[in-house]
């Protein structure tokens, strides 16, 4: 296999910069461009020089030997100055080396994979952990990254095999005598495992939305104060306000971090009946956005009523508080008036939401998942049935195994590799 190199740190000016070199030839490669290296594990200070022996730079080197780096393969890390030349230079010295090339984009990671120092779901978390940009995205990253989703899929597979073997002993000692039923026995590993499954079918949207954000619609009539609250919310002028109703023509998107949540706020058209159709197009996909959201703030004049029936945790407000009073149930973007509350409870919203994900993340293992139970729904029916044969049932536990393992890459996984290392960056 290649030996590979890559910008592991983000490209531009920096004060430190990371090259990896991983593969066979890590250790001779760079040996050629800074002389001895490093006892494993232990960094040195080398002087790093081009092919022609002109000094390049000054780097930290540390060395990982085989099977105890991050691919499982020879990698050598060169801490360098984070400047565009430096990092040129050395990139330029690594690839005149015999048998090194750059690393194509998630190549370290996919490495890693295929050495089995990390499962499919970990590497599924590893991209998640790079992306995070809010406090629950990094804590959601980091429970799959770390192995959690593996290891619980060990665990129900362990019990499937259990189940599985008792079976095998009826089929294979079917002319015998069997000293015990065992059916109760492999109804409670089923009955065990198939609710776990569904706990965490049940928790995949919600982590999903954690990973890619949650929306926020603000609705109302027009002239009702949805764009002054975004723009409050936002704390920046993100939508045109005006006195004129019907100002707001098209949904407008502002990305926030609301108290570790990836929240995307959505300003729509104000609702009403009117005849200019390019209003109406935007009326139309307002209400379409409204009801796809998370959750909705509807604005309403006093004793006033949504345009669009609530749904369960929706918000329903008086609109430009201000003009009214203060209404303890009123938000006032001009003023401030009830919108640190407002934030509070979008986020004790999500913050109850959120308590419900497991550590499934995405829908490959919501199918994943739900296969699986699918599969032991029917072992169940036929284990059951006075007519229930041990051999089918088996062959039902099977496949669940099978469903199981293709959440951390044992089977059924080239058609997704592509895709997941195709959002790594070079480096990784």
């Amino acid at each position: 296999m290649d030996t590979i190199f890559a910008l592991s740190t983000a490209p531009g000016k920096a004060g430190v910069a990371i090259i990896r070199v991983s593969g066979a030839g890590a250790f001779a490669g760079v040996r050629a461009l800074v002389g001895d290296l490093p006892c494993e594990r232990q960094a040195a200070l080398r002087t790093v020089r081009s092919q022609n022996r002109e000094v390049i730079d000054k780097a930290l080197v540390l060395v990982f030997e085989e099977d105890r780096s991050f691919t499982g393969e020879s990698t050598v890390e060169l801490q360098c100055h984070g400047s565009s030349a430096v990092i040129s230079a050395i990139l330029e010295a690594l690839g005149q080396q015999n048998g090194l090339r750059p690393a194509d984009p998630g190549e370290f990671t996919r490495r890693a994979l295929e050495n089995e120092r990390l499962d499919l779901a970990q590497v599924e978390g590893l991209a998640d952990l790079i992306d995070a940009e809010t406090e629950a995205q990094r804590r959601q990253a980091q429970r799959v990254f770390s192995g959690e989703l593996g290891a619980r899929g060990e665990l129900w597979r362990s019990k499937l095999i259990r189940a599985a073997a008792l079976l095998e002993a009826t089929i294979d000692f079917a002319d015998e005598e069997v000293p015990e039923d065992v059916s109760p026995e492999v109804n409670a590993l089923l009955s065990e495992v198939r609710s776990e499954l569904d706990l965490q079918i049940s928790g995949v949207r919600t982590a999903e939305r954690i990973r890619e954000g949650f929306e926020v619609a603000i609705v109302g009539a027009p002239n009702i104060g949805k764009s002054t609250l975004l723009n409050a919310l936002a704390g920046r002028d993100a939508a045109i306000t005006s006195e004129v109703a019907g100002t707001t023509r098209d949904v407008i998107e502002v990305r926030m971090d609301l108290h570790g949540f990836p929240v995307t706020l959505l300003d729509t058209a104000g609702l009403r009946e009117t005849e200019d159709v390019v209003e109406s197009i935007g009326v139309e996909r307002a209400r379409a956005r409204a009801e796809n959201a998370d959750l909705r703030v509807f604005l309403v004049q006093p004793g006033g009523a949504p345009e669009i029936l609530p749904q369960e945790n929706d918000l329903v407000l008086v609109g430009k508080a201000d003009l009214y009073g203060n209404p303890h149930d009123g938000v006032s973007g001009a003023t401030g008036h009830g919108v640190s509350g407002l934030v509070q409870r979008i986020t004790d919203v999500f913050k109850d939401r959120a308590s419900n994900a497991g550590v499934a993340t995405r829908l490959r293992h919501k199918r994943a998942l739900e296969a699986g139970s699918a599969y032991l729904q029917g072992a169940t029916d036929m284990l059951n049935t006075p007519e229930g044969a041990s051999d089918l049932v088996a062959e039902e536990l099977r496949s669940a195994v099978r469903a199981l393992d293709s959440l951390v890459g044992r089977v059924d996984i080239e058609n997704v590799l592509d895709e997941i290392f195709s959002s790594f960056c070079l480096g990784k």
